[in-house]
C-alpha cells in the first residue's frame, strides 16, 4: 500500500462519451465517500455549468464547478469550467488558468494531473476514462512516477477507447477495469 493507504484526492479524466462514464461512477459512490475529486471533462469553450448541475443531480455528493481560490475539501466534486485549465495548488485551494490550451483542450486534463502529482505524490489516486486523444496520459505517467494509484477504464468498455489505449500504452497503470467496478476500488482503496 501507497503512504500506508492514506489517499487525500482523485483526478478523473475524460472526454468523449465522459456524461455517462461521469454517471456511472459518482452515482454510485456513498453520501460519505471522503476524498474529494476534481474533474476535467473536454468541454466547448463557451458552454455552462450545466455539466456540473447534471452530475450534481445524479450524485449523492456534492457537484460544482471550481472557483479559483476555493478550498478544496472531502466528499466534495470539482467540475473544471469551460475555457479554463483546473489546477491543484499546495495550500490545497483550486487554481484557474487561462493558459494556452493544452492537446487543444482547455481544460486539460494532464495539467490537472500534474499539478495533483506535484503536490500529493503517493496520496493521489489518478483515473483515465472515454475519450478520443491522448491528453491525460503524461498526466497519469507523472501521478504513477511519484508514487501515486493508476486507473484506467478497460478501453473494451469505453464509448471511445482512444484515450484509456494511451495511457495504458504509457503507463504501468494499477488497474484496468470497467466502469461499474471503479467506484468499487475506490471505495475500497480509501477504505483501507
Amino acid at each position: 500500500m501507497k503512504t500506508n493507504g492514506k489517499f487525500k484526492l482523485i483526478v478523473i479524466g475524460v472526454s468523449s462519451g465522459g456524461i455517462q462514464a461521469l454517471n456511472s461512477i459518482l452515482k454510485r459512490l456513498p453520501q460519505d465517500f471522503p476524498l474529494p475529486i476534481m474533474i476535467v471533462q473536454h468541454i466547448s469553450a463557451n458552454a455552462d455549468d450545466g455539466l456540473s448541475l447534471h452530475l450534481n443531480s445524479k450524485s449523492a455528493l456534492c457537484v460544482s464547478e471550481g472557483k479559483d481560490g476555493e478550498i478544496i475539501i472531502p466528499g466534495h466534486v470539482y467540475v473544471a469550467p469551460a475555457n479554463y485549465h483546473m489546477l491543484v495548488g499546495p495550500n490545497m485551494r483550486i487554481e484557474l488558468s487561462a493558459d494556452p490550451p493544452l492537446h487543444f483542450a482547455r481544460p486539460s486534463i494532464d495539467i490537472l494531473f500534474e499539478s495533483a502529482a506535484d503536490v500529493f505524490g503517493a496520496e493521489c489516486i489518478g483515473i483515465i476514462l472515454t475519450g478520443a486523444n491522448d491528453d491525460g496520459t503524461a498526466g497519469l505517467f507523472k501521478i504513477h512516477k511519484r508514487g501515486g494509484t493508476t486507473i484506467v477504464q478497460d478501453p473494451a468498455s469505453a464509448e471511445v477507447a482512444i484515450m484509456p489505449q494511451s495511457a495504458i500504452s504509457a503507463v504501468k497503470v494499477d488497474h484496468i477495469v470497467t466502469l461499474e467496478i471503479i467506484p468499487t476500488l475506490l471505495t475500497g482503496l480509501v477504505s483501507r
